[in-house]
């Protein structure tokens, strides 16, 4: 796998950690002479402030669960694999074979193992769009903002991108609602800088009461010989 690809592969949930090397991480621009002011959240109705109140509240009730994902990169390439979740701060995401990477968050770094190209690299989880959902106080109104409501036959989606006029790129989740009201995580769309948008579901999501400790530790490995 060359270093483009799995760049590319990244953008699913890890989107922005990496992008090719002429191009700022999306999400992950610092300095403060970067600032341009902050955009104003557009003005919500009624419906759409609500939307936005139950996903704040669905995101932040979320604990401990895993399941199966589908990922869908700019290109049309699809890749797949295990997720696990213990909020706040700690997620992991097994891609299958021929994959094989390895993105593990452990409430402060996110490192990512390529076995193939025998690299790790490591970023602060506050750089990355993982910790739009692993904060420990979810809020959409701060660093990240929401800018767009949409409602659809299976529930509705945010669109929410970084605060500073400086920084591009977007995130959008979907969330189904159920009969009862219920909702669900199903889905999310990273677009990058260049308009190149990576699409992630969640095939399978199960709610569990604990996380073996270990799954949110990714240390560098000994490269073999």
């Amino acid at each position: 796998m060359t270093d483009f690809t799995k760049r590319t592969l990244l953008l699913g949930f890890a989107a922005a950690l990496i992008t090719t090397p002429a191009v700022t991480p999306v999400w992950a621009q610092s300095g403060k002479n970067q600032f341009s002011g902050l955009i104003t959240p557009p003005s919500f109705n009624v419906a759409d402030k609500a939307r936005i109140a139950r996903a704040t509240a669905y995101l932040q009730d979320l604990d401990t669960a895993h399941g199966r994902f589908e990922q869908t990169d700019f290109k049309g390439r699809k890749s797949a694999g295990n997720w696990y979740l213990a909020r706040p701060g700690k997620m992991r995401f097994e891609y299958d074979a021929p994959t094989s990477l390895l993105i593990v968050s452990n409430g402060k770094t996110v490192s990512m193992w390529d076995p193939r190209l025998q690299t790790f690299d490591q970023y602060p989880l506050s750089e990355t769009p993982l910790s739009l959902f692993l904060a420990r106080q979810i809020r959409f109104d701060q660093g990240v903002i929401v800018t767009a409501v949409s409602s659809n036959a299976h529930g509705f989606t945010l669109k929410a991108r970084d605060r500073r006029k400086s920084s591009e790129g977007t995130v959008v989740l979907g969330f189904d609602q159920t009969a009862n009201g219920a909702l669900a995580l199903r889905e999310w769309t990273i677009t990058d800088a260049q308009n190149r948008a990576t699409n992630l579901k969640l095939t399978s999501f199960t709610r569990d009461s604990a996380q073996k400790a270990d799954l949110f530790v990714l240390n560098k490995p000994q490269k073999k010989k």
